[in-house]
């Protein structure tokens, strides 16, 4: 009974690191995919970086964290971080600069 607990603790973490794992590549993937879809000239409107420099961000920390498979390496975070940013910022002033009723 006492070798049990070890062996229970390192299938949680890896349960736990492969749901984060999962969840950080989604979000940089939704993040990278919408800002393929967007126009080019929206992005310095909005003030922000251009469209070609958000695109190669999202890219490499996207590959990165691929290539690290792991959330918790300094290339993951910097992923999502990045990932979280263009979403919550960027994304929302390209949807006020349109129409405001984007479909994402």
């Amino acid at each position: 009974m006492a070798n049990a607990a070890p062996i229970f603790v390192f299938d949680v973490r890896s349960v736990i690191e492969l749901i984060l794992f999962v969840f950080a590549l989604v979000v940089q993937g939704v993040a990278l995919v919408h800002a393929i879809t967007q126009r080019s000239d929206a992005f310095p409107a909005i003030g922000t970086l251009p469209k070609g420099g958000w695109i190669a961000i999202l890219a490499v920390t996207t590959l990165l964290t691929l290539l690290t498979r792991s959330t918790l390496s300094i290339f993951g975070l910097i992923g999502v971080a990045a990932a979280l940013i263009y979403l919550l910022d960027v994304r929302v002033g390209l949807r006020e600069l349109g129409d405001g009723r984007g479909s994402w």
